[in-house]
Parts: structure tokens; C-alpha cells; sequence
């Protein structure tokens, strides 16, 4: 929280800029050292470091306290990632969505879903064998008393990685964490998180040794692949300034929609849940009053309707391009709110976390390999449930931009059965913590 060297957002997303030009560039040059980095470190991934970097060292920061003239302790925040994530995201949602084909989509049968529950389950048995295993090493670390207990904390985890932030904030209000320990979980959150999606986008450079390892069939994820690519190379052409602006119209124009709708549905069901009498029913529902997630179901269920009009031809003019340059931006605003030193300032509860992340890749890969999932239904089937709408799509589109859209149905899907499913988890760290 100390303020960094740049507080200006202005000058923060020109380092940000810097950085991703850096690594398209590096990622041009044919010869030498850079081309044989590449082959290990994807480019996805530099674009998320370097911004971690520039944080660890203290350069930027997406948060930050400074004392002013008279001695008072002020707060600052970036608002790069809000803005990423709020306006960027839906639009390159948008973007990558037009051209797809539902139907392939669909053909790409069940395993996309089983990986899915499969990441799910990992997250629900992770939590109680994570801390089984830490209680024989260290019992003070998953210990604690009535509304300190360790558990109860973990249980706004379950929801986050389950759902989202919907659901961390509703598992928070169901078990009553000390809020002035809470802070210490979003922490573990943001480290364990932004580790596993990092390791996931390392994989995504040996996608092909991975697959041929789990035996994996990739047969329709190449089939949506080339169908989308073909659909591409019919309609390439210029791009003029009317196409730059009409794509940019659709994209932004449906993202204010979104904003629009979303604000009176979230208001809406808000005020529909908090009518329910049971306090479980009701933060079951708590989802539905997010903002968040109605912007990027609308955005999404608008560009699919779009897909099915002549606005997909605009695939041909580079749409998807463009996304992906949103997308970019928003890696580099995540990598920004990873600060590397943080790892070393809590390690019991980093530990757990690790361990549960652990079990959590452990069942997806053991999944996997006995129905051989391609590595695109693990890591989008993870990130669903762990990244959420935020980061499914990221990973998603790193195989392919016509993938992008996979990765949000998803996301949106792990919003629904986040908080049923971190109650379930959260029953079982309490049983294994009194143990």
C-alpha cells in the first residue's frame, strides 16, 4: 500500500502500452534469443508479468496510501483494471463473439462441461483436505475461534473460486468472517489465483506435448478453429475508417447497453432476493443482483444474436483483432494488481491456498487424462470457476479468438452455483477443521 513511483493513470497505461509493444515486438523477431523464449514463455504471459514486475518493484500500484500536507493518511486506486473489465471486456467479448459458430460450439460435446464441474469439485474437496493436511503440520494456522475461525474466512475463497465476487460477498455475509481480518483473504485470493491462471497460460505454449500426453481428441475445437478461420479469409479485406468505426460502434454501443440493462436488472433483483426469508435461499441469489454479471451476459447473448446477422462479415475487417487488443489491455491490468513480494507476507494462509489450488489441478488433470479432455477443457474449465467472466475468456481466446466465447458461457454458468457450491465446501473445512 506504500504510493509508488506512478500514480497517474495516464502514465500507468502508457508503462502498460510499453510493455504489451515490447512483447509483440520480441514476439516478432525471427531469430536469435527471443524466438527460442517464446517457445518456452507465451506471449500471454509476458504481457501479464512484466505489469507484475513493474508492481513488485514498486514502480505502479493498483492501490496506495499517502500522507498529504497536513499529516493525513489518503488512499489511492488505479482505475485501469475497473475500466478494463467494466467497458474493454464486454467489448472484446463482443468483438470475438460475432463471427462464432453456435453450432460448432455445441459440437464440441460434453467434455467442455465435465472438466467444468470437475474444477468445481476440486474447489469443494480442496478447501477440507487443505486444511487436514495444514492442521498435522501447523494447527495454529487453520485454527481460530467463533467468527475468527480460519474456516470461515476460507469459505469467501469457495465463493470466488466457485463464482465470483458475488458470491465471495455473499459467503461473507452467510458465515460472518472478522471483516477486519477479511482483507488477509482476498490477499490469499489474489496471490493463489493469479499464480494457477499464470502456470495456465505457461501451458498454453505446450498445449500440443499436453494434449498428446492426455491422449485428447482436439478434433472439433480444430474443426470450430478452422471454420472460423475460413469464414475470416472469405470476408478479409481493408479495413476503411467506416469499418474501424462501425466495429467500434457495435462493440461500445452494445457495451452501453449492457450498462444500461444491467443497472436495472441488478436493482431489480437486489431487490427480489433481499425479499427472500431464508437467509440461505437468499445468498444463493445473491449473484443476480451484480452488476458485473448481467453486463456480461447481455454483452455475450448480444453479439451471439448479432453472429446470426450480416454484422459477423465484420470478422473479415479484423473484429476479433481488435478484441484481443482489449483483451491484451486487460491482462496487463490484471498482471498489474499481482504484487510478487506479497507471497512472502502471509505464508500459512498462501500454503493453504497452494495446497487447495493444488488438488483442484490435481483431479482436472487426473479428469482429463481418464476421458482425455484437450488442455483447452482444463484450462478454461479452471479459470471458469476460478477467474471467473474476467479471466475465462483470456485464456480462452489464447487458443483461439472464436474460443473466447466458451470460456464466458462458462464463467457465467459458475456465477449460478458459486455460493451453493462454497456452502457445500465451507460445511465440509468447518467438519474438517473440528476434527
Amino acid at each position: 500500500m506504500t504510493e509508488p513511483i506512478f500514480t497517474n493513470d495516464a502514465i500507468i497505461f502508457g508503462l502498460l502500452m510499453i510493455s504489451l509493444g515490447f512483447v509483440f515486438y520480441t514476439e516478432s523477431i525471427k531469430s536469435g534469443f527471443w524466438p527460442k523464449f517464446y517457445k518456452i514463455v507465451p506471449g500471454l504471459f509476458m504481457a501479464y508479468f512484466i505489469p507484475a514486475i513493474f508492481t513488485t518493484a514498486g514502480i505502479i500500484s493498483p492501490k496506495w496510501e499517502t500522507i498529504n500536507s497536513v499529516g493525513e493518511v489518503l488512499q489511492g486506486e488505479s482505475q485501469l483494471y475497473y475500466v478494463s473489465s467494466r467497458f474493454l471486456l464486454p467489448a472484446s467479448l463482443v468483438l470475438m463473439t460475432l463471427s462464432i459458430d453456435l453450432k460448432a460450439i455445441f459440437n464440441l460435446g460434453s467434455k467442455a462441461l465435465i472438466m467444468f464441474f470437475t474444477g468445481t469439485i476440486g474447489i469443494v474437496i480442496g478447501g477440507p483436505i487443505a486444511i487436514l493436511l495444514i492442521s498435522i503440520f501447523s494447527p495454529e494456522t487453520v485454527g481460530g475461534a467463533d467468527f475468527d475461525a480460519v474456516w470461515r474466512g476460507l469459505s469467501t475463497l469457495a465463493g470466488s473460486w466457485i463464482g465470483g465476487g458475488a458470491n465471495q460477498t455473499a459467503m461473507l455475509e452467510i458465515y460472518k468472517y472478522n471483516p477486519a481480518k477479511y482483507g488477509g483473504m482476498v490477499f490469499v485470493d489474489i496471490v493463489v489465483a493469479n499464480i494457477w491462471m499464470a502456470i495456465l497460460l505457461i501451458g498454453i505454449g505446450k498445449k500440443d506435448k499436453i494434449d498428446k500426453w492426455l491422449g485428447a481428441d482436439t478434433s472439433a475445437i480444430e474443426e470450430l478453429k478452422e471454420k472460423v478461420s475460413a469464414f475470416a479469409k472469405k470476408t478479409k479485406r481493408n479495413p476503411s475508417l467506416t469499418d474501424l468505426m462501425i466495429m467500434l460502434a457495435i462493440a461500445f454501443g452494445t457495451v452501453g447497453f449492457g450498462h444500461f440493462a444491467s443497472t436495472f436488472l441488478s436493482s431489480f433483483f437486489k431487490g427480489l432476493v433481499a425479499g427472500i426469508e431464508s437467509d440461505t435461499w437468499r445468498n444463493i441469489f445473491t449473484f443476480l443482483g451484480s452488476g458485473f454479471f448481467w453486463l456480461i451476459s447481455i454483452s455475450t447473448i448480444i453479439a451471439i444474436i448479432l453472429s446470426f446477422t450480416k454484422a459477423k462479415n465484420y470478422e473479415g475487417a479484423g473484429a476479433s483483432k481488435i478484441g484481443s487488443v482489449f483483451i491484451y489491455i486487460l491482462v496487463a491490468t490484471i498482471g498489474m494488481k499481482m504484487d510478487l513480494a506479497m507471497i512472502f507476507d502471509n505464508l500459512g494462509l498462501i500454503v493453504i491456498g497452494l495446497v487447495w489450488m493444488t488438488i483442484h489441478a490435481g483431479l482436472l488433470i487426473l479428469v482429463a487424462k481418464l476421458i482425455k479432455a484437450p488442455y483447452f477443457f482444463l484450462a478454461v474449465g479452471s479459470q471458469a470457476n476460478v477467474g471467473g467472466a474476467a479471466s475465462a475468456p483470456i485464456v480462452a481466446q489464447a487458443f483461439h479468438p472464436s474460443l473466447a466465447t466458451v470460456g464466458v458461457l462458462l464463467a457465467v454458468f459458475g456465477y449460478a452455483i458459486g455460493t451453493v457450491g462454497a456452502i457445500l465446501c465451507t460445511i465440509l473445512m468447518e467438519l474438517s477443521a473440528t476434527v
